[in-house]
């Protein structure tokens, strides 16, 4: 998800303000007459500031296996209509552990189990926003004669049934025979005959008017001047009460309707008017005028219609004050009309929106009270609680802030208690701070987690706060103010190596911009200006809008600053380097080293950006790697190659097909490397057909044929060797990799390795990992794969490394923890699995404790996982077998 809360000194000031070029030294000739002692510590005191950690505005149950659990067992057995709110609730539990895929999955859920128009229109609006920048897949799709599920607009009076609440006849009573069958109405000058019984069906007013008690209901002639409506408004209105239509009304005319059919309770005619209203709906200037109408007049039809192309245009509608003062000032009865059973789901998405745009804005703050008050459930309550609170805090409404921290830790959001403790710092009451997070810890009411010892640590000093920031990393390692507060310090005592070997920690399997930015200061304090420049040309790739401290410099105005100061490269010169640090698996340097050679080299653009996606992709950025890939689309310098990029793009978001298809017509036009290659690739994974394996082959053979440079060429030969691994052609594939890694494809040891294995020559595959692993700087999957051709002891050693490197692996802790159970420490192989559950929601980790709580006989633990790893994959075969098993059991 997107950053919520930047710092509070997040201003634009001048770049001058910070000096930047003192820092470089580039004044011409002169140097500091400040001892190297001195300037070394003046460098640290004016570059290397650590933020505190912001107090995210997220919902953080303290066990959210427990609360995934609940969300499944009440899917079961819960009515249709209130799916879409616990799939909502699902979406906001995987947005506070950040699994950004499993959050629009819970979203596309909410969006398909959508049983009110409303619903679909909220849901379906947020997808789409969560999607900006994809529209170009869409057209790719089309191109392809494949329609993709869209999220545009519905037709909403379809989707709403008609007002038949109240039915005609019953406003309809014997009426005296002596009068007449017709009435007239008098308009001003105008007379207009009425059938007196139609007219009467129209609403119980005109029931009682026409045939009960009033005066009016013995006249033939009755005048309605005074009522509001014209004579061409009553002329419609009458012809409606005969034949149930609005024909040919306009739309002027259609408003006056509406307003005297709600004055008068004509429910069908009201409805009528609001359809044919919605139909006009065509422009946010149309919404707006047609809401104010809508809610004044309830009608739910033309609200919905006006609210559908609001969210339509998401986030620009925010932009504009009449549509932000609809939302903020709509009253309880006015957001039913406007969004039925989806107003608290309309105002999430519309407090999100917001805080995107400007967490401490009055829209945001107006959004968020307009939450609370649209909250039906406890969880609803408490996530608006702790919500607003984060953006009081942040506007420095400090006594409404702690009341409404109080509130949501009240309603058992116990997170919130770090809002609290901040607000109690800010007062002052550092103690009463520490105090609030040590009774949390040590309650014994929930088990102690990360962010608790992270929170609590700004309230103490000394060795007492390293101890709770080192008690954080263990309990919850992706946290990145920890290695940021001791990699300062650590160059505060000018222990440089102790520095960066404690940010390089967090940057090996975590790359956050606000880790690189401090890696890129202790550089600059080093005069290190060629590791510094790498730095800030990765955070440019990653973010090419990053500001730097505190939001004060752009990155690219530091980059300039910098590149003075290195050595320029010749485009001859940027391939090597490139060749060289992808040889070493540095994927950070390789980066920095596109970057360069984009905005610099005279090479060609398409294929930098699509070597930067690849390169974005192993990094495990998403996002970054498929804005890559449209670059690289937008450059390309033909349309073979265009072609191919877009075969990637339609691949890489799930449409294998299609993606093989593009790579087909790109083969067509000109036989290259890339078409090839994209071909083996898709077809591989797009085929359960062992027998296409010969036709996989045939294509990289062909690719390797086309002229490519080492780099990509490679890649082929490993990917050739794992299909003929794969036949049980073992020397074939020995061959690929030996002619890979002779071209410097480094990670063909692990292709190697395996083939050792498969010829039983353990040694040799352990021995060629060991390669591998002193060549790679990236090598913690190399130790992982390294510890399956080894003694259970060496194993272990190895899989301790990879948890150091990366405790995101999870086949570590699964790996010890079987060991654990095979030794009959049941409780300790739990806690082993349960160590990395608690900072990251895998299937196979929740599968494995699950199995492991059904072996010694708990089964309300078993059946807890198995509820809360269905809610990651409902439709794994295998937990749903346990699942079955264990629920079987259930007493």
């Amino acid at each position: 998800m997107r950053t919520f809360f930047p710092s509070e000194s997040c201003k634009e000031t001048q770049l001058n303000a910070l000096n930047p070029q003192s820092w470089l030294q580039v004044e011409r000739g002169k140097l500091s007459k400040s001892s190297p002692q001195c300037c070394f510590s003046s460098s640290i005191e004016s570059l290397i500031k650590v933020p505190e950690p912001s107090i995210l505005p997220l919902f953080k149950p303290v066990d959210y296996v427990e609360v995934l659990s609940q969300i499944h067992e009440e899917l079961e057995t819960c009515a249709p209509e209130e799916r879409p709110n616990l799939y909502l609730l699902k979406f906001q539990v995987f947005r506070g552990l950040g699994e950004i895929k499993l959050m629009r999955r819970s979203l596309r859920a909410a969006w398909q189990k959508a049983t009110s128009v409303h619903e679909k229109i909220v849901f379906g609006a947020w997808l789409k926003y969560e999607k900006q920048g994809e529209e170009l897949i869409a057209d790719l799709l089309a191109t392809c004669g494949k329609c993709v599920e869209e999220f545009g607009h519905i037709d909403v009076a379809s989707m709403l049934p008609e007002d038949t609440n109240v039915s005609s006849s019953q406003y309809f009573l014997s009426s005296d025979n002596k009068l007449s069958r017709s009435v007239t109405f008098r308009i001003g000058d105008e007379n207009i005959v009425c059938d007196r019984r139609k007219m009467a069906c129209l609403s119980a007013p005109f029931q009682a008017m026409l045939n009960g008690c009033f005066t009016e209901s013995v006249r033939e002639d009755i005048d309605l001047s005074e009522n509001n409506i014209s004579a061409a408004g009553l002329r419609a209105i009458n012809e409606f009460s005969m034949t149930g239509n609005l024909n040919e009304v306009s739309p002027n005319l259609l408003l006056e309707i509406l307003i005297f059919a709600n004055r008068f309770c004509c429910e069908r005619l009201k409805d009528a008017c609001g359809r044919k209203l919605a139909a006009f709906v065509s422009s946010r200037d149309d919404a707006v005028e047609l809401m104010e109408y809508a809610l004044e007049e309830n009608s739910h039809v033309l609200a919905a219609s006006c609210l559908q192309v609001f969210l339509h245009e998401l986030p620009d509608c925010l932009n504009d004050d009449r549509v932000v003062q609809i939302f903020s000032l709509a009253n309880r009865q006015q957001r039913l009309v406007m969004a039925g059973p989806a107003s608290f789901s309309l105002y999430c998405l519309l407090s999100e929106v917001s805080m995107n745009l400007d967490p401490q804005s009055d829209k945001a703050a107006c959004f968020l009270e307009q939450l609370l008050e649209s909250a039906e459930t406890e969880r609803q309550r408490l996530l608006a609680f702790h919500q607003l609170g984060c953006v009081r805090l942040l506007r420095k409404e400090y006594d409404e802030a702690e009341r409404l921290f109080e509130a949501a830790v009240n309603a058992g959001h116990i997170y919130s208690v770090a809002g609290l403790a901040r607000l109690a710092f800010l007062k002052g009451k550092k103690s009463g701070a520490y105090d609030k997070l040590s009774y949390i810890i040590s309650s014994g009411s929930c088990r102690p987690l990360g962010w608790m010892h992270q929170e609590r640590s700004l309230y103490c000093d000394g060795d007492t706060r390293w101890e709770d920031l080192n008690k954080a990393t263990e309990l919850d390692p992706t946290l990145p103010y920890p290695y940021m507060y001791r990699a300062a310090s650590l160059m505060r005592k000018q222990d440089v190596q102790g520095a960066l070997a404690e940010i390089n920690r967090i940057l090996g399997f975590k790359l956050a911009l606000e880790c690189l930015e401090l890696r890129f200061c202790f550089y600059l304090v080093l005069e290190d200006h060629q590791s510094a420049i790498c730095d800030v040309q990765a955070i440019l790739t990653l973010s090419p809008e990053y500001r730097m401290f505190e939001g004060r410099v752009a990155a690219s105005q530091l980059r300039t600053l910098v590149r003075e100061h290195v050595e320029s490269w010749t485009t001859a010169d940027c391939w090597m380097q490139l060749y060289e640090r992808w040889s070493s698996v540095d994927d950070i340097g390789s980066l920095s080293v596109i970057y360069q050679m984009l905005v610099e080299s005279d090479a060609p653009k398409g294929v930098l950006y699509f070597r930067q996606s690849l390169l974005l992709l192993r990094l495990n950025c998403p996002e970054a790697a498929m804005r890559s890939l449209h670059l690289a689309r937008q450059h390309a310098s033909s349309e073979h190659e265009r072609l191919v990029y877009e075969g990637w793009i339609l691949y890489d978001t799930g449409h294998c097909e299609e993606g093989l298809r593009k790579a087909e017509e790109s083969i067509k036009i000109t036989r290259s490397f890339e078409a090839f290659f994209l071909k083996a690739y898709a077809l591989a994974d797009s085929s359960q057909d062992t027998s296409c394996s010969s036709t996989v082959v045939s294509l990289l053979e062909n690719a390797l044929k086309c002229p490519s440079d080492r780099l990509r060429k490679g890649q082929a030969l490993n990917n050739l060797g794992s299909i003929y691994v794969d036949c049980g052609k073992l020397e074939l594939a020995a061959d690929c990799y030996i002619n890979a890694l002779k071209i410097r494809h480094t990670r063909a040891h692990q292709g190697l390795a395996r083939v050792h294995f498969l010829k039983n020559d353990k040694a040799a595959a352990y021995k060629e990992m060991s390669l591998l692993i002193e060549k790679a700087r990236n090598n913690a999957s190399a130790y992982e794969k390294r510890s399956e051709y080894s003694d259970r002891e060496l194993a272990m050693v190895d899989l301790e490394m990879v948890t150091r490197l990366d405790p995101l692996r999870v086949y570590p802790y699964r790996y010890r923890a079987a060991v654990l159970m095979d030794s009959q420490k049941e409780d300790e192989a739990i806690a082993e699995v349960s160590r990395a559950i608690a900072f990251k929601a895998d299937l196979h980790l929740l599968h494995l404790r699950a199995a492991f709580h059904e072996h010694v006989g708990n089964v309300m633990g078993a059946l807890r996982d198995c509820r809360a790893a269905l809610c990651v994959d409902p439709y794994h075969q295998e937990m749903l077998e346990l699942h079955s098993r264990v629920n079987s059991h259930e007493p």
